[in-house]
Protein backbone atom coordinates (compact mmCIF):
# COMPACT_ATOMS: atom_id res chain seq x y z
CA UNK A 1 0.00 0.00 0.00
CA UNK A 2 1.25 3.49 -1.16
CA UNK A 3 1.03 6.59 0.62
CA UNK A 4 -1.92 7.45 -1.85
CA UNK A 5 -3.93 4.11 -0.84
CA UNK A 6 -3.55 5.24 2.25
CA UNK A 7 -4.56 8.40 2.80
CA UNK A 8 -7.94 7.37 0.58
CA UNK A 9 -8.69 5.87 3.46
CA UNK A 10 -8.68 7.85 6.10
CA UNK A 11 -11.38 10.46 5.22
CA UNK A 12 -13.19 7.36 5.71
CA UNK A 13 -12.57 6.27 9.09
CA UNK A 14 -13.03 9.61 9.68
CA UNK A 15 -16.68 10.11 8.74
CA UNK A 16 -17.39 6.77 10.24
CA UNK A 17 -18.89 8.38 13.87
CA UNK A 18 -21.46 9.54 12.25
CA UNK A 19 -23.35 6.11 11.69
CA UNK A 20 -22.39 4.66 15.52
CA UNK A 21 -26.46 4.53 16.12
CA UNK A 22 -27.02 2.32 12.94
CA UNK A 23 -24.16 -0.11 14.26
CA UNK A 24 -25.10 0.11 17.96
CA UNK A 25 -28.19 -1.35 16.59
CA UNK A 26 -26.51 -3.63 14.37
CA UNK A 27 -25.00 -4.58 17.65
CA UNK A 28 -27.86 -6.89 19.24
CA UNK A 29 -28.12 -9.85 16.98
CA UNK A 30 -24.27 -10.23 15.92
CA UNK A 31 -22.26 -13.32 15.02
CA UNK A 32 -18.74 -13.00 14.71
CA UNK A 33 -17.07 -15.72 12.28
CA UNK A 34 -13.77 -16.59 11.49
CA UNK A 35 -13.15 -18.42 8.77
CA UNK A 36 -9.93 -20.38 7.44
CA UNK A 37 -10.51 -19.29 3.64
CA UNK A 38 -8.39 -17.19 2.06
CA UNK A 39 -8.56 -13.41 2.16
CA UNK A 40 -11.08 -11.19 -0.70
CA UNK A 41 -9.02 -8.88 -2.62
CA UNK A 42 -9.90 -5.52 -1.28
CA UNK A 43 -11.17 -3.35 -4.14
CA UNK A 44 -11.72 0.61 -4.09
CA UNK A 45 -14.46 1.51 -3.19
CA UNK A 46 -16.76 2.44 0.56
CA UNK A 47 -16.82 -0.23 3.24
CA UNK A 48 -19.01 0.48 6.51
CA UNK A 49 -19.09 -1.58 9.65
CA UNK A 50 -20.48 -5.09 10.54
CA UNK A 51 -21.77 -6.68 12.96
CA UNK A 52 -20.28 -6.61 16.75
CA UNK A 53 -17.64 -8.73 17.60
CA UNK A 54 -17.85 -10.22 21.55
CA UNK A 55 -21.51 -8.24 21.65
CA UNK A 56 -22.30 -7.14 25.69
CA UNK A 57 -18.89 -7.55 26.97
CA UNK A 58 -16.71 -4.61 28.03
CA UNK A 59 -15.23 -4.52 24.69
CA UNK A 60 -17.15 -4.45 21.59
CA UNK A 61 -15.63 -4.18 17.94
CA UNK A 62 -16.80 -3.57 14.50
CA UNK A 63 -15.11 -5.04 11.07
CA UNK A 64 -15.05 -2.31 8.58
CA UNK A 65 -12.68 -4.88 6.41
CA UNK A 66 -10.20 -7.66 6.15
CA UNK A 67 -8.59 -8.32 2.89
CA UNK A 68 -5.64 -8.36 0.74
CA UNK A 69 -4.30 -5.34 -1.73
CA UNK A 70 -1.86 -5.69 -4.37
CA UNK A 71 1.23 -7.16 -3.73
CA UNK A 72 0.20 -9.27 -1.45
CA UNK A 73 -0.44 -7.20 1.20
CA UNK A 74 -2.87 -7.69 4.39
CA UNK A 75 -5.47 -4.98 5.16
CA UNK A 76 -7.46 -4.59 8.27
CA UNK A 77 -9.73 -2.05 9.54
CA UNK A 78 -12.17 -1.73 12.58
CA UNK A 79 -13.97 0.60 14.87
CA UNK A 80 -13.81 -0.41 19.10
CA UNK A 81 -15.84 0.51 21.68
CA UNK A 82 -14.25 0.53 25.72
CA UNK A 83 -16.89 0.64 28.68
CA UNK A 84 -15.58 2.58 31.50
CA UNK A 85 -13.52 0.80 33.68
CA UNK A 86 -12.86 -1.89 30.97
CA UNK A 87 -10.04 -4.60 31.12
CA UNK A 88 -6.84 -4.34 29.31
CA UNK A 89 -6.31 -6.48 26.25
CA UNK A 90 -3.62 -8.84 26.64
CA UNK A 91 0.22 -7.56 25.54
CA UNK A 92 0.05 -8.77 22.00
CA UNK A 93 2.66 -8.64 19.00
CA UNK A 94 1.53 -9.14 15.28
CA UNK A 95 3.60 -9.55 12.13
CA UNK A 96 1.56 -5.85 11.06
CA UNK A 97 1.81 -2.54 12.06
CA UNK A 98 -1.15 -0.95 13.86
CA UNK A 99 -2.73 2.53 14.24
CA UNK A 100 -5.36 3.65 16.49
CA UNK A 101 -6.91 6.92 15.60
CA UNK A 102 -9.18 8.10 18.77
CA UNK A 103 -13.00 9.10 18.09
CA UNK A 104 -14.26 9.31 21.87
CA UNK A 105 -12.70 9.02 25.53
CA UNK A 106 -8.95 8.93 26.56
CA UNK A 107 -6.83 5.24 26.10
CA UNK A 108 -3.69 4.59 27.53
CA UNK A 109 -1.26 2.58 24.67
CA UNK A 110 1.57 0.56 25.74
CA UNK A 111 3.96 -0.24 22.73
CA UNK A 112 7.66 -0.97 23.29
CA UNK A 113 7.34 -0.64 26.69
CA UNK A 114 6.76 2.68 26.27
CA UNK A 115 3.26 3.97 27.93
CA UNK A 116 1.01 7.12 26.46
CA UNK A 117 -2.21 8.84 26.93
CA UNK A 118 -4.44 8.78 23.56
CA UNK A 119 -6.83 11.78 23.27
CA UNK A 120 -9.56 12.31 20.12
CA UNK A 121 -7.86 12.96 17.29
CA UNK A 122 -4.94 11.50 18.48
CA UNK A 123 -3.03 8.42 16.34
CA UNK A 124 -0.84 5.90 17.77
CA UNK A 125 1.21 3.21 16.26
CA UNK A 126 2.88 0.43 16.76
CA UNK A 127 5.36 -1.05 14.55
CA UNK A 128 5.46 -4.65 13.62
CA UNK A 129 6.58 -6.89 16.18
CA UNK A 130 6.28 -4.81 19.04
CA UNK A 131 4.52 -5.29 21.68
CA UNK A 132 1.80 -3.78 22.94
CA UNK A 133 -1.75 -3.02 24.49
CA UNK A 134 -4.72 -0.64 24.53
CA UNK A 135 -6.80 0.28 27.48
CA UNK A 136 -10.02 2.70 28.43
CA UNK A 137 -8.05 5.51 30.36
CA UNK A 138 -11.19 6.21 32.26
CA UNK A 139 -13.10 4.17 35.36
CA UNK A 140 -16.36 6.50 34.30
CA UNK A 141 -16.25 7.74 30.41
CA UNK A 142 -16.21 5.17 27.45
CA UNK A 143 -13.60 5.42 25.09
CA UNK A 144 -13.55 3.81 21.28
CA UNK A 145 -11.09 4.47 18.42
CA UNK A 146 -10.82 3.43 14.94
CA UNK A 147 -7.62 0.74 14.48
CA UNK A 148 -5.99 0.02 10.92
CA UNK A 149 -3.82 -2.54 10.52
CA UNK A 150 -1.13 -3.45 7.39
CA UNK A 151 1.11 -5.79 6.78
CA UNK A 152 2.13 -9.06 5.81
CA UNK A 153 -0.63 -12.25 5.45
CA UNK A 154 -1.13 -13.91 9.00
CA UNK A 155 -1.68 -17.51 8.97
Amino acid sequence: MNRREFAALVPVLLTAPGIADAAEAQASNPQHVVSAQPLPTLKSGQYVWGAASHPGRPRVSHPFLTGMLPDNIRLEAHVTFLAPGAPPERIEHHKHTEMWLMREGTATLMTADSTCTLKVGDMGLCVAGDDHYITNASATEPASYFVVSVGPPEV
